[in-house]
């Protein structure tokens, strides 16, 4: 806890703090009125900071379409007299607050500039339900050189089926897809023809032109994301998008260098829904594992209104529990990144006289036929230093093989440089110990790798004298389609449910981005990440809709993740996770002509935590019959190794549907937990009908979910040689301790505290340099660790910032 917070503060706000900072839910406090409900403190902040900051009000009030979900009357007069109040009532308890965006149809509330000690006040405010931060959302940027790019290397779309699609008639005519990003540059060729007059929204400047962040903006650098995933769902030309045909508006809520916040977030949701956006897509997100944020619950109010959401896993992977906001939301379909089959080479490089390089690998190329192309030729290597285009402008690498050590830029970049040059191939080696571990996709030029030792050796051989390299390269395998280890995994705290739903292809996708160059303004780009991955869901979610008009949300969404394509890890040999891929990789094509959808599409059964005996939990689900014949489904649960000894499902075997009907069934889940490990639980729902099966994913949890016990920590100067410790314990501790080390985490120095019990959510604890053994830190710099555990599990986390002591 923040010890000068609570003496600045009277009994009452201090029991609003202490609720507020450690629940999760709004309590109740004995105020002497009965019920009095705390609004819910959700989020990072400073509460001994008189420093302006930014946040999202929820009222209590219930937004249009939330109202409309329960079949209540609501109007915008109503909601705005509400506000109205609130907003009163605000001003007159705190000592300066500026509301920013109000918004009442997807989301009920406002923005608000507060002082952050402030906030407790916020928090006791009638009317007011809960208090979220204005979370930053960025993105990252890869430009492919013109010289690089080649149509071939598009080929993404036509992988998922879009092609066949097409033939089918289907080209996402008539769907308006919502482009939620840093803009769009609506004047490139392969775009012009899918805007209209009105283009959309620009919430960073407040007005009617969302193009893309130019060179030079004084705020920050250029923009090129959302013209690329634009491009993905609805480019026709050079690029041919997933939904070619589609209509597109923009809303440009990351500004320069790509950044963004939550009020502006929201607000195009709700903008995206009364602009009649039938599909959103929204490629951003924060790393915060928790479904009940701002942004998640504007979406799900979206999808209750009818719009197709999709919305990107996150960046955070492989490890179980990254995915992060908005793509916890419980309703929109969160989508995880696949990499294309590829083929895998062997490398061998030899200099003069037969000295070898046992750790050459390939690293990546273009195409197979520039790879290949260098088997058994002997060419002249250059050392170009770190293989930046400034190393290029002195040395003569015309047709032949840079040498280039890691650091200072991209490995693409390097790539990049030594293209344009006109290298033919690059060897990067490791500049510290050991391999480098990456392969990547899409290099400019055939490019191999090297450890630091073979690295240093072949800088050796070439003092020498010896500056011939002999390349081999030789065919290994095939590696279907795989998931990305960057993409984010599930499951989702509190909800337990399986994220992503769906994966689609994510790795080396080039579209369409603006150059930002006047002399050639519109160019094509290679991007990763399921920000790449999400846009091809939304452009098969258009083309769907175009086929199948009278669809609501959840026949969309149920329709992608039942024909998913189910994904084998290459180094197991098994299906990945549910958590991992979702249902699988879409397949548009098999979407368009299902017969048959199961909703929805994933289950989680949640925790059975009981001692002893057995848990029984109830759900249901619907199977509706889209054809024009009556169909008889078994359906069938299973469940991996021995655990369904001790799972027991019951539910309909025999199920007859009328055509075009839809019907309920319902599901008894038994599970023993007490004769099973704690930890998580795959299986699948199995629905058969004739030579059909779809293979709904399924998950149960048996005692504590194995989240992480802590997943942000970091230290925060409040000067004079004050430090304020933050973490964020999903589930609360039982232990929490703060770890002091050497600047290069080479030297344990002690702990600098201990606490026991903490709960869930943001825990506060302010530090004076002291040690808990009594010894004062030295003036420098230092690593400091936040360790949690819980029931038997622990983790740790290293903090991003040193811990500075003057």
């Amino acid at each position: 806890m923040k010890q000068k917070l609570i003496a600045a503060f009277m009994p009452l706000l201090v029991l609003v703090l202490v609720f507020s900072t450690f629940a999760t839910n709004g309590v109740s406090a004995n105020t002497g009125k009965e019920n009095l409900e705390l609004a819910t403190l959700k989020g990072d902040f400073d509460l001994s900071s008189s420093k302006a900051v930014k946040v999202i009000v929820e009222l209590q009030e219930e937004s249009i379409v939330e109202a409309k979900q329960k079949g209540k009357k609501q109007s915008k007069q109503n909601l705005k007299s509400a506000r109205d109040k609130v907003k009163n009532e605000v001003a007159d308890r705190t000592s300066k607050s500026k509301v920013e965006r109000e918004y009442d149809y997807v989301f009920s509330g406002f923005s608000l500039e507060i002082p952050a000690n402030e906030i407790p006040s916020l928090l006791a405010t009638p009317g007011i339900k809960a208090v979220y931060p204005n979370v930053e959302y960025t993105t990252t940027e890869e430009l492919v050189p013109a010289e690089a790019y080649s149509p071939a290397m598009a080929d993404s779309a036509p992988f998922i089926g879009s092609n066949e699609a097409w033939d089918l008639g289907f080209t996402g005519a008539g769907v308006t897809v919502a482009v939620i990003d840093t803009g769009v540059d609506y004047t490139h060729p392969d775009l012009v023809h899918a805007f209209g007059d009105y283009k959309g929204w620009d919430f960073v400047d407040n007005d009617s032109d969302p193009q893309e962040t130019p060179k030079g903006d004084p705020r920050g650098a250029e923009t090129t994301h959302g013209t690329h995933v634009a491009g993905t769902v609805a480019a026709n030309g050079v690029i041919e998008g997933v939904a070619p045909n589609a209509t597109l508006l923009a809303y440009r809520v990351l500004g320069p260098g790509g950044s963004g916040s939550t009020e502006n977030v929201v607000a195009s949701i709700e903008r995206a829904v009364q602009d009649g956006a039938d599909v959103m897509n929204l490629s951003l997100g924060n790393s915060l594992n928790a479904p009940d944020w701002a942004t998640s619950i504007a979406l799900d109010q979206a999808m209750a209104d009818g719009v197709v959401a999709v919305t990107s896993n996150g960046n955070a992977g492989p490890n179980n529990w990254t995915v992060g906001s908005p793509g916890t939301s419980r309703e929109a379909i969160s989508v995880g990144a696949t990499q294309l089959p590829y083929n895998v080479y062997d490398a061998s490089i030899f200099t003069s006289e037969g000295v070898t390089y046992p750790t050459s690998k390939v690293m990546g190329f273009s195409s197979d036929e520039a790879l290949t192309s260098l088997n058994g030729q002997t060419l002249e290597f250059v050392d170009a230093g770190l293989g930046t285009p400034a190393d290029f402008e002195d040395i003569d690498v015309e047709g032949k093989i840079a040498l280039i050590s890691r650091g200072a830029i991209p490995f693409v970049e390097k790539a990049d440089a030594a293209k344009a040059a006109g290298a033919v191939g690059a060897i990067i080696y490791n500049s510290g110990a050991g391999e480098i571990p990456f392969y990547i996709p899409g290099m400019a030029v055939p490019t191999l790798k090297l450890d630091d030792v073979d690295g240093a050796k072949m800088l050796e051989e070439l003092e020498n004298g010896n500056n011939e390299v002999t390349i081999g390269i030789e065919f290994a395998e095939t590696i279907g389609e795989t998931m990305a280890d960057f993409s984010s995994r599930g499951p989702v705290v509190d909800t337990w449910m399986i994220k992503p739903d769906v994966s689609a292809p994510g790795v080396d996708i080039v579209s369409t981005v603006p150059t930002h160059n006047s002399e050639n303004p519109h160019g094509y780009g290679s991007k990763q990440g399921t920000s790449m991955a999400s846009p091809h869901v939304a452009g098969a979610a258009a083309v769907i809709l175009e086929a199948n008009p009278e669809w609501g949300v959840y026949e969309v969404k149920s329709a992608l993740m039942n024909t998913a394509e189910k994904l084998i890890d290459p180094a197991t040999g098994e299906e990945y996770a549910h958590n991992s891929q979702g249902a699988g990789s879409i397949r548009v094509v098999e979407a368009l002509q299902a017969e048959t959808l199961v909703n929805p599409g994933s289950y989680s059964f949640g925790v059975f935590d009981k001692k002893k005996g057995k848990q029984v939990e109830r759900q249901q689900f619907e199977i509706q019959n889209l054809s024009d014949k009556a169909k008889k489904y078994n359906m069938e649960f299973s469940f991996k190794n021995e655990v369904g000894k001790h799972v027991k499902v019951s539910t309909s075997k025999n199920l007859r549907v009328n055509p075009g009907k839809t019907q309920k069934v319902n599901v008894n889940v038994q599970v023993n937990a007490s004769k099973l490990e704690p930890g998580y639980y795959e299986g699948h729902l199995v629905v058969t009908e004739g030579d059909t099966e779809i293979q709904v994913p399924t998950i149960l949890f048996v005692g504590e979910p194995d989240y992480p016990r802590l997943t942000h920590f970091g230290v925060t100067p409040l000067g004079n040689n004050e430090f304020e410790f933050y973490s964020y314990l999903p589930g609360g501790a039982e232990e929490y301790q703060v770890w002091v080390y050497s600047a290069d985490l080479s030297t344990y120095l002690g702990d600098a505290l201990y606490d026991a019990d903490l709960g869930k959510g943001y825990n506060y604890h302010n530090w004076d340099g002291t040690l808990v053994d009594g010894t004062v830190l030295e003036p420098g710099s230092y690593t400091v660790v936040g360790y949690a555990a819980k029931k038997g599990e622990s983790n740790y986390v290293i903090s991003e910032d040193l811990l500075t002591i003057e």
